[in-house]
């Protein structure tokens, strides 16, 4: 599923994308394994509020800002994306009941974009029965 980022950083909800995904699987019971394959991306899980996903943001920068002196830097000028990439991980497990991702009342799939704006992939894998 390819997603178009439009800033340098973002998070950006695939929810609904992931559910339709599932809905076409038409896997009634099992997971749901959201991925990506980019290294400067990942996937993450929360509420979908503004203020929270500043936060969220804001928090990252903090604790990996641009351009500090990274020795990655010297190749791509790109390695806080990679570092927050890293604290982030590629990938969640949903469990899938009754045909639903087991997600709560307030929770989110994002995609973190954290070198874009880019054309980016993400992988849904549905397994089950």
């Amino acid at each position: 599923m390819q997603i178009q980022t439009e800033k340098r950083t973002e998070l950006i909800d695939v929810t609904s994308c992931v559910r339709k995904y599932l809905a076409d699987s038409r896997i009634e019971n099992g997971i749901c394994v959201i991925s990506t394959k980019h290294t400067t991306t990942s996937i993450m899980i929360n509420e979908n509020e503004s203020g929270l996903v500043s936060d969220i943001m804001q928090l990252l920068e903090k604790l990996v800002p641009a351009h500090a002196g990274y020795l990655h830097d010297r190749i791509d000028n790109n390695a806080d994306a990679h570092l927050k990439a890293t604290l982030l991980g590629s990938s969640e497990t949903i469990p899938v009941v009754n045909g639903e991702l087991l997600l709560g009342t307030w929770q989110s799939i994002f995609l973190a974009e954290f070198d874009g704006p880019r054309t980016r992939e993400i992988n849904v894998t549905v397994i089950g029965k």
